[in-house]
């Protein structure tokens, strides 16, 4: 089996001491790589173990004259390995929050450069394995630099992985399932209040001469549906949301998980067809429940 060590060593002076450990290590059945560093003070080691033991690699070092100080390279602390989870969970991302961000803001042109993205029915499991893939790269940098890209290496620093892969999935977990949604329930900034209009023909003319109308003749009917609409998660709540929210005559959108949506509506300026008829309902159909 292959395997590979980082072993300390003292007692090098110079280029010769570490050409007579590499050549004396390389002689050995079982040896396959010797890369010995002057100035790190240490030697990494590929063999196989089941030709030789790291035990005999240490005594032939130690017969050169050499003192061997196996090292058990520092695991980095948990909470930068907390952080490293955090930002490889939130940077695939990125597109999605910048959306979400730009529909607060009201600012159009943004979110049509980000809408593509979420229409990928597939944007989201996509953006959780390139999660995991900055992970895994990032955890095969720090093993392989550290002599303990093996399998021994991975079982001797597991909670290492636990703790960067956990934390990397858990960020998007928490998006998907928690931010997202009220973020699909947050108002634009600069969203335009519709005003209240009397409707003249229907008001009484005597209250019309006196100057009196009554709040019950100037408000209008508001109608509420809900929808279901066939979304693949709840990162595309926003998407949804949005879109609606820019027919004239909705006053408002609730989302509610999985993917209910309920829609108050001027019947008078729009209408359950109207609504129906978005295009993005073309990606994620939706029905009136």
């Amino acid at each position: 089996m292959k395997s590979e060590i980082n072993i300390g060593i003292k007692g090098m002076h110079c280029k010769s001491c570490v050409q007579k450990i590499e050549e004396r290590l390389s002689e050995l059945e079982g040896i396959e790589k010797v890369s010995v560093n002057l100035e790190k003070e240490n030697a990494k080691i590929a063999f196989d173990s089941e030709k030789i033991s790291k035990k005999k690699i240490e005594e032939e070092i130690n017969s050169l004259g050499y003192t061997v100080e196996t090292t058990d390279p520092k695991t980095p602390s948990k909470k930068n390995t907390l952080r490293q989870g955090l930002v490889y969970g939130l940077l695939p991302h990125i597109g999605c929050i910048a959306f979400i961000a730009a529909s607060i803001l009201g600012i159009t042109f943004a979110t049509e450069l980000f809408k593509p993205l979420l229409l990928n029915p597939l944007f989201f499991p996509l953006m959780v394995g390139l999660s995991l893939c900055f992970a895994t790269l990032s955890s095969i940098f720090y093993l392989n630099n550290n002599g303990l890209l093996s399998w021994n290496g991975i079982k001797r620093k597991k909670g290492y992985l636990v703790l960067m892969y956990g934390s990397t999935i858990a960020v998007s977990l928490i998006m998907m399932f928690i931010v997202f949604p009220i973020t699909a329930n947050i108002e634009p900034i600069n969203a335009n209040i519709t005003p209240i209009t009397a409707n003249l023909n229907n008001t009484n003319k005597s209250n019309v001469a006196t100057g009196a109308i009554t709040l019950n003749e100037t408000k209008t009917s508001i109608e509420t549906i809900r929808l279901m609409v066939n979304i693949p998660c709840s990162g595309h709540a926003s998407l949804i949301s949005g879109e609606i929210k820019k027919i004239a005559g909705v006053n408002s959108v609730k989302y509610s998980i999985p993917n209910y949506f309920d829609v108050s509506f001027d019947p008078i300026k729009t209408s359950k067809e109207a609504i129906l008829d978005l295009e993005v309902f073309k990606s994620y159909p939706a029905k009136l429940v």
